[in-house]
């Protein structure tokens, strides 16, 4: 079966112009593959004339595409012609002076931020090694956080070059300028909601201060609203409705990661049953959301922001910021949430307080079943390799959670997941 068009892959009938489009996302954002002599509905139409088509194409490309990318022509036996566009460095590249990228299987321009996030790219820089259009800054609250955390006895010009913030050539950069102590860069929104979303007990906007300082400030209100202390058997117990290792994280990514070019606050929204972190832009080029989600590849959009995080011991840089999120709901019947669109990225944190504490053979086995299907014990024994009276203790104890029903007696007895 013939793959479906997607993010790498492109067909076409004939070399119409519209395919340039697509060589100028493969270089810009990715390698990818155009197949000439395939039409819409999946139909072979060979190419007749394979040299005078090739040269056809080559030609096209040379005289379009500014700069022009690297790519080769392959023609198969079944008459198909396969041009690979190799991503370049040298971005942009530029059909009849736009850029494009891909998006799903379709092919789009991409807009004033991004092309300058590309230009940048080209030159091999990040939006925060860019100069600081005020170079009038401080850093009382960074010089404070590195004295009181790692102890250092004298915060200096030396310090801020060492830190990459500042050089003799263009003075501070952009992540000096987040890093001072007011700076003109959008921040966090926080609201704090009542019963409803109609409701707002506090609302507050942490912009124009440090990262450092907006991060310290929501962690407070955060801890404000899901953080307490029980008296259990005359001892003092703290009580955290949402991990606070979990929140921590989620806060760090949304200020390491985000996109900073872009004038939109980071969403902060404080709910009775959870948390939603909404921050601007979507994943870097070269990560993707299978990637992020497991923690496997680490692609830092903003490295010398990340750099000073991990030296002050917030995050980890190595990809364990998801992994460690998803590890603190471990035992959690809800789970976090996380969704990734082209221009933002949310992550969706629920209570735990209320719910149900699971040890991890319950985890494991209530994984293996899906919500409102009736199993009956066999059918679970043969999906999880349990023994009979394992998985009945089990059960017994997640029907005593709450979380699974039983249905039915002797032979008809079913189990049921509750969504």
């Amino acid at each position: 079966m013939m793959k479906k068009e997607n993010p790498t892959l492109e067909y076409k009938g004939e070399a119409s112009g519209s395919y340039l489009k697509t060589v100028s996302a493969f270089a810009n954002y990715g390698s990818g593959k155009i197949i000439f002599g395939i039409n819409d509905d999946h139909s072979i139409s060979p190419i007749k004339d394979v040299k005078s088509f090739c040269e056809s194409i080559e030609s096209q490309i040379n005289d379009s595409l500014k700069p022009v990318p690297k790519f080769s022509l392959t023609a198969q036996e079944d008459g198909t012609i396969v041009l690979f566009v190799e991503q370049g460095e040298n971005t942009p590249y530029l059909y009849h002076e736009k850029a494009y990228r891909r998006n799903d299987s379709s092919t789009v321009q991409v807009d004033d931020y991004e092309l300058k996030r590309l230009i940048l790219s080209g030159n091999h820089l990040d939006f925060e090694e860019t100069p600081s259009r005020n170079q009038n800054l401080t850093f009382h609250y960074l010089a404070n956080q590195f004295q009181e955390k790692l102890h250092l006895s004298e915060f200096n010009t030396d310090t801020l070059k060492t830190l990459q913030l500042f050089s003799d050539k263009d003075g501070y950069n952009v992540a000096a300028a987040l890093l001072s102590d007011k700076n003109d860069f959008y921040g966090l929104d926080v609201v704090v909601f009542g019963e409803d979303e109609n409701t707002f007990k506090e609302r507050i906007n942490l912009s124009g201060e440090s990262v450092l300082k907006q991060y310290d400030d929501v962690v407070a209100i955060f801890e404000r609203n899901y953080i307490y202390e029980k008296i259990v058997d005359t001892t003092r117990k703290r009580i955290e409705k949402i991990p606070s290792e979990a929140f921590r994280e989620a806060i760090a990514n949304a200020l390491i990661h985000r996109t900073w070019d872009v004038r939109v606050n980071t969403k902060v929204g404080f709910y009775p049953d959870k948390i939603e972190i909404t921050s601007p832009g979507g994943l870097p080029s070269n990560l993707s959301k299978e990637q992020y989600l497991e923690g496997s590849f680490s692609s830092l959009r903003n490295p010398i922001l990340a750099d000073i995080f991990h030296r002050l011991n917030i995050v980890e840089i190595f990809a364990t910021g998801i992994k460690r999120i998803i590890r603190s709901y471990e035992q959690s019947y809800s789970k976090p949430e996380f969704r990734v669109f082209d221009t933002s990225v949310t992550i969706v944190l629920p209570v735990v307080e209320s719910n149900v504490i699971l040890t991890n053979p319950e985890a494991n086995l209530l994984q293996r079943m899906n919500s409102n299907v009736a199993y009956s014990r066999l059918e679970l024994e043969n999906a999880t390799h349990l023994n009979k009276a394992t998985l009945l203790r089990l059960l017994n104890s997640l029907i005593k959670k709450g979380v699974i029903l039983k249905e039915g007696e002797s032979s008809a007895t079913t189990y049921r997941k509750i969504k």
